[in-house]
């Protein structure tokens, strides 16, 4: 049964920044979640001050200007209400009082310049919500800004502490780049300029060995986008893209003997980031070097997405949300209109398989993580199309930006959907991600069983009643005796449940009975 979402609010949030502008529309639904309806970005460059510190008019037009096309967005989508920010460039304009009238009187939207600790505090939001990393140090490079968050472990997981830095990208790229100066020479003066500010940053010796260096905001974005297409990296997606150091490196090297000329064509790399790219990268390595990280994890996720947490599950203004992925799930499915009780029947009942035959599978505990999107997610691919939903689904799990989960357990979560109703996998059709190193030949092993325990469970909720309560299996030999607990009819159940016994035996090499 599919459901129609629950949409309760559309809001348009505009973020005004030194080199760009950004709208993001979303849908707010009933629970608690929110997902990204469209977006409008344009290069503004309020970071290009007077010499005095005050935005230049032409900037200010062009902020203007784009806040009016933003707005005719908003009113094609039926907004119901904007909210719109301002950070670093705003913040620290000497003539920002003038600025935020004149944006007013034009364009009606009065603008919330974000205090510095706010901004770090909305970021850490943003990222702590939608990623389950124990401990992690959050550094974000903007036009004119620099934000560093650091974090302890549970059961903290608040900021311990924070540090901004009142030069960006942009800013650092005016002190120390020019047409006269060679790349190479823009390049030292900034690791010296910059190495020479981390070490004034003392809780920065103070890191637990632990923690992960965590990447936010456009320069991040662009370096995953890189990386991955140097890689030939199959999968589309930035957020918690793992990006060895050596990979920066290797790209801080083609960037740094590329033609100037044609730096804005770079494929990855978006024309409004070209010019103050280099000195970005050039920071992010000085990092990377000093503390002695050896990965950077992407984060799709920062200030806007830190606002709308804020904003649609107000719950986070006190606490982190707990449980990242699962909340993520529940947005995708409540956006899709799911079923969302067969879906955590399904769910549950999986569980119950797994654990009952871990005697025969002996997986790990890490393959729960992939049974629970397979099991919660396996229907969505019906919300397009009936015929071949499975493989429907697989594919939208594969590009459903899912929050608090691995590449590698995304993939596979995704396969394990596009297998269980097949008599064989199309190992054929996973190839890439193999040769890739993003799962391993075991993995592929695994998925064949996960399968058959998600085909089970999913034949046990064929009505859609929730009529199988609990699932107990003893191993007898060459033999699984699967007992039910029931409380209803389960003519539907029983039917398709025994159209998986040849697939049972075949991957687990055991007779199947089911009463």
């Amino acid at each position: 049964m599919i459901e129609a979402n629950k949409i309760v609010e559309r809001i348009g949030l505009i973020d005004l920044g030194s080199n760009t502008a950004r709208l993001v529309i979303f849908d707010v639904l009933e629970g608690g979640y929110f997902m990204v309806a469209d977006e409008m970005v344009e290069a503004v460059r309020l970071g290009e001050t007077e010499i005095d510190g005050s935005l230049k008019q032409t900037r200010v037009m062009q902020a203007i200007n784009t806040v009016k096309v933003f707005k005719k967005l908003c009113a094609v989508f039926r907004v119901d209400k904007i909210l719109a920010v301002a950070t670093a460039a705003v913040r620290r304009a000497k003539n920002q009082r003038t600025f935020l009238n004149e944006m007013f009187g034009s364009t009606g939207l009065k603008f919330k310049v974000v205090s510095e600790e706010e901004e770090a505090n909305l970021v850490y939001q943003g990222v702590i919500n939608s990623m389950e990393i124990p401990k992690g140090l959050i550094m974000e490079i903007g036009g004119s800004g620099t934000k560093f968050v650091y974090y302890p472990p549970p059961p903290r997981r608040n900021i311990l502490h924070t540090e901004v830095f009142s030069f960006g990208a942009a800013t650092l790229a005016e002190m120390f780049g020019g047409a006269d100066v060679a790349p190479e020479e823009t390049e030292r003066k900034v690791a010296e300029f910059f190495r020479q500010q981390l070490e004034t940053v003392d809780w920065l010796d103070e890191l637990d060995p632990e923690t992960q260096f965590i990447g936010v905001g456009g320069s991040f974005r662009n370096l995953s986008a890189l990386a991955r297409r140097m890689r030939k990296y199959p999968l589309d997606m930035t957020h918690n893209y793992n990006l060895p150091v050596t990979d920066l490196n290797a790209i801080c090297d083609m960037l740094r003997t590329a033609d100037p000329s044609k730096k804005n064509r770079i494929k990855g790399l978006t024309s409004v980031r070209a010019d103050v790219f280099p000195c970005a990268l050039t920071a992010i390595k000085c990092v990377a070097d000093t503390l002695g990280f050896s990965k950077i994890i992407t984060s799709a996720c920062g200030l806007r997405e830190g606002i709308m947490f804020n904003y649609a599950v107000p719950l986070t203004l006190e606490k982190p949300i707990t449980d990242v992925l699962g909340h993520s799930i529940l947005t995708y499915l409540n956006y899709l209109g799911c079923n969302v009780a067969h879906a955590e029947q399904v769910y549950n009942l999986t569980i119950q398989l797994f654990k009952q035959l871990r005697v025969l599978h002996k997986f790990p505990r890490m393959y729960v993580r992939v049974l629970r999107v397979a099991a919660l997610l396996n229907e969505v691919g019906k919300t397009f199309k009936y015929y071949d939903n499975a493989r429907h689904a697989a594919y939208m799990i594969l590009n459903s930006n899912l929050y608090g989960i691995s590449h590698r357990d995304i993939v596979l979560a995704a396969y394990v959907t596009d297998v269980f109703n097949k008599n064989e996998a199309p190992l054929t059709d996973w190839d890439k991600f193999r040769e890739k190193g993003i799962i391993t030949d075991e993995d592929v092993e695994a998925v064949k069983k996960l399968a058959v325990i998600l085909g089970l469970a999913v034949a046990f909720d064929r009505s859609n009643a929730g009529v199988i309560m609990e699932i107990n299996c003893d191993v007898l030999g060459d033999s699984v005796i699967m007992k039910t607990e029931v409380i209803g009819d389960t003519t539907l159940e029983m039917r398709d449940a025994n159209r998986c016994v040849t697939d049972f035996r075949k991957v687990f090499k055991k007779n199947l009975d089911i009463i």
